[in-house]
């Protein structure tokens, strides 16, 4: 494939990543991966916060 990974690129990569940190690992990996993710989607989808503060013009009333 052109411009991305192919199955023996991805076997390769797993096999390293299981090198590194170890079959025992992997379900935590994954799992806080997957989790990053959830909360990546959920803070994109939220509308965005209401600002509160007060403006300069409001406080020369006071």
């Amino acid at each position: 494939m052109i411009g991305g990974f192919g199955v023996w690129e991805l076997l390769i990569i797993l096999v390293i990543v299981l090198v590194i940190f170890g079959a025992k690992k992997l379900p935590e990996i994954g799992g806080g991966i997957g989790q990053a993710i959830s909360n990546f989607k959920r803070a994109s989808s939220e509308p965005e916060e209401i600002d509160v503060t007060p403006k300069n013009e409001d406080k020369k009333e006071n």
